[in-house]
């Protein structure tokens, strides 16, 4: 499901595809992000995605929020918090291309919560995009999952659960490059541009 998203199909560009919550804005174990008065952003975003833009990257956030079926809030709640989120890097001169998410909790089954490739079946319809240059940021292993069977380039975060994730999972999490936040990703994405 999409809070929104820009139509682009004419020219073939590649795209970052973004977690939101522990990769973007701050995120706490056990909490919902229920309130767009409550975002808070990581320092180093802007200076992340301005790197990824300049780039010519689609910038497109893609996100598991089973807050909605776990009735802690609203699916129009949690459009309003990422339609704040766009504004709020619209702002700072940052163009986020969609905002696509998943409302369903793990015992839904559906077939749109990360790992699984219905949220990116949606950007794809949506978007002509080059995957072979793409890539995928996360601080979860369903991020990583999603990348690979995206057959794209991944990036664990440590930044929001990635620690908790690492401890969980160890060696599970079989990430191309491991950052210590996003802006350390944005780098290394920069970095795979120059050594070409």
């Amino acid at each position: 499901m999409k809070a929104f998203s820009k139509k682009r199909k004419l020219t073939s560009r590649a795209a970052i595809f973004l977690d939101r919550d522990g990769t973007i804005v701050h995120d706490k174990p056990g909490h919902y992000l229920t309130n767009e008065k409550l975002l808070k952003l990581y320092k180093c975003v802007p200076e992340a995605l301005e790197i990824l833009q300049k780039m010519k990257y689609l910038l497109i956030i893609l996100t598991n929020q089973s807050g909605i079926a776990r009735n802690y809030m609203s699916l129009a709640q949690s459009v309003k918090i990422n339609l704040h989120l766009q504004k709020k890097l619209k702002a700072l001169g940052i163009n986020i291309e969609g905002i696509y998410f998943c409302p369903h909790s793990p015992q839904d089954k559906c077939s749109c919560r990360k790992p699984k490739l219905g949220l990116a079946k949606e950007v794809l319809a949506n978007h002509n995009i080059n995957l072979s240059d793409s890539f995928m940021i996360g601080d979860k292993i369903a991020d990583v999952k999603l990348g690979q069977n995206l057959k794209i380039k991944t990036i664990f975060l440590k930044t929001g659960h990635g620690r908790n994730q690492i401890l969980q999972y160890g060696k599970k999490i079989k990430a191309d490059f491991m950052a210590k936040d996003i802006l350390s990703a944005a780098k290394w994405i920069a970095k795979q541009r120059v050594e070409r």
